[in-house]
Formats: structure tokens, C-alpha cells, sequence
């Protein structure tokens, strides 16, 4: 098996199948000791959150497979913490996709003159960036993906629909068990026959979850959202 990646919060194999593993590591991004899902470095470690995260990512693709939504899942071994999915090809040097729901974090840090944190965000609010960590992970626009080659217009569209539905089926199953979701992080890329496909995962530690007014520990979400 060999190892073609390796992530913040993840490492990425392939299978001598032609699919690919993903093991799930221990660390989640933050600042300062504290999680914080906007955050483009790892910034603390939680012991056993990357099972946890795995579990979160089970029970979303799930949903998504009984909604129709197509994704790169296959199948999932928790005792090991990994994940068997579909070959993709990422977008540029990698993409992530932020769907709001409500005003927080680094949308407060950026704009937080024109809004206040803590606001609604009515129907969802997608913005994108790039995966580079010392550049920041730079916010950028549609029409510049497509001007640097890095997905056509199309694309970019499918995308956008797909993360606002997904988040939707997320939202919704939250708010089944007293959760509200402000904001979540997806990364997508495109398979063999150029359709774009949500990929990695839909974890704990990617999401902003909050309950009775306060943000909810990843370790604790996936209890929530498993019990």
C-alpha cells in the first residue's frame, strides 16, 4: 500500500484495487490550543477524534446515499480509523468549500464591519479557498478558478448546488437532536468521467456546531449525533 498524501488531519493511500484509503489522524485544526474549524493549521490534538471524525463521516455519507447524492464513499473500517473511497482528482492543488449558515469565525474576522457575529445566514452563504497554508487559504471567486484553469464555470456551479443540498441533509439531521449548525467545510474534486463528487469527509472536526447558545467539542458532537 502506498502512501500518496499526507494531510493536516488525514493520510491518503492507495489500493492495489485502484481505490483509495483514507486513515483519519488524531489532529484537528485550531489556534492556540482551541478548535476552531476555520483555522488552515493543525492547532491542537484530540485523542481517538480521528475515529470519532470517521464515525461522523459514516453516518453523513450515509444519508447522503439514501438522498441520491453521488460521493466518492465505498466503505469504512472503524476499529483502524479508515476509509475506502473512490479515486478523485482535486481540484488545482486542492480546494475547500465553506457553506454558512450563520456569521461567525473567519466571515466575522473579515467582514465583521458590515455584520455581526452570530447572524443568520438565510439559505446559506458558499465561499471557496484555496489549500495553501502559507498563502493563508486564500478566498477565491468563481471567476477566477475558471480564469486559472482550475475548473470551468460549470463545474464550479455543480458544486455550489451540491454543498448547499448537502448542507441542507446535514442542518436538518442536526436540528433532529437540538444542534444548530453555523457553518461546515467540504472538499470536492472531479472523478474519471469529469463529474464532480463531494470527497474527503463530513466530519466533527469540520463543522461549527452549536447547542443552548454554546459551540459544541467535536468529541462530544459525534455523541450527540450518533446517540
Amino acid at each position: 500500500m502506498e502512501k500518496i498524501y499526507t494531510g493536516k488531519t488525514k493520510d491518503v493511500f492507495k489500493l492495489d484495487n485502484g481505490n483509495v484509503l483514507l486513515l483519519f489522524k488524531d489532529d484537528c485544526t485550531g489556534k492556540d490550543g482551541k478548535f476552531d474549524p476555520g483555522e488552515n493549521a493543525v492547532g491542537l490534538t484530540i485523542e481517538g477524534i480521528g475515529r470519532e471524525n470517521l464515525k461522523t463521516s459514516i453516518h453523513f455519507f450515509e444519508l447522503l446515499k439514501e438522498a441520491g447524492v453521488k460521493t466518492h464513499y465505498v466503505d469504512a473500517d472503524i476499529d483502524k480509523a479508515t476509509m475506502e473511497v473512490l479515486p478523485a482528482t482535486v481540484f488545482g492543488k486542492g480546494l475547500e468549500v465553506i457553506c454558512r449558515h450563520v456569521a461567525t469565525g473567519s466571515f466575522i474576522r473579515r467582514y465583521g464591519a458590515y455584520i455581526e457575529d452570530g447572524t443568520p445566514i438565510e439559505g446559506g452563504y458558499v465561499e471557496t479557498t484555496f489549500k495553501d497554508d502559507e498563502k493563508g487559504d486564500p478566498l477565491v471567486t468563481k471567476d477566477a478558478l475558471a480564469l486559472l484553469g482550475v475548473m470551468t464555470p460549470e463545474m464550479y456551479d455543480s458544486m455550489k448546488e451540491q454543498t448547499l443540498a448537502i448542507t441542507k441533509i446535514v442542518a436538518d439531521d442536526l436540528a433532529k437532536k437540538g444542534l444548530i449548525l453555523y457553518d461546515i467545510k467540504f472538499e470536492f474534486g472531479y472523478s474519471e468521467d469529469g463529474e464532480v463528487i463531494l470527497i474527503d469527509e463530513i466530519a466533527s472536526g469540520n463543522m461549527r456546531v452549536y447547542k443552548d447558545g454554546e459551540i459544541v467539542d467535536p468529541m462530544d458532537l459525534t455523541k450527540m449525533i450518533l446517540g
